[in-house]
């Protein structure tokens, strides 16, 4: 049997590997998963990603960040579910922590931030929040 959420699947092995002090994780790769990773890198959340191909399949690693010793990642949610999607529009956006945090959207120019969204004019689908 398949998985039905692969997101939330992610986000809950960068939540458990925090907590259990991990340099990196590893899963199953797709684009969304890569867009992601692309979004938490660029806001200073991971430190890096990659992507190995190994017997037709692609795996993808992410190498966590700390801060003195502590998660930089203090909390990482997922909001919209396959069960229960949410979808706002540009002036509906979450601001997280009054911006300290970040909203991943979803939008029809790829994954980006709330702030990013809101810039550009783009409402979307609220994929995670994290701060």
């Amino acid at each position: 049997m398949g998985m039905t959420d692969p997101l939330s699947d992610m986000i809950t092995r960068i939540r458990n590997g925090q907590a259990a002090s991990k340099e990196e994780v590893r899963m199953h790769s797709s684009n969304l998963k890569v867009a992601l990773c692309r979004v938490l890198e660029n806001e200073g959340y991971i430190e890096s990603f990659n992507i190995k191909e190994s017997l037709g399949k692609s795996e993808l690693t992410i190498r966590l960040k700390y801060y003195k010793g502590l998660p930089v990642i203090e909390n990482i949610q997922r909001v919209s579910k396959p069960g229960c999607r949410v979808y706002k529009t540009k002036a509906h956006l979450p601001n997280v922590l009054g911006g300290l945090g970040v909203a991943v959207i979803s939008t029809s120019k790829g994954l980006m931030t709330g702030t990013d969204a809101k810039k550009q004019g783009h409402g979307g689908e609220v994929i995670c929040i994290v701060s």
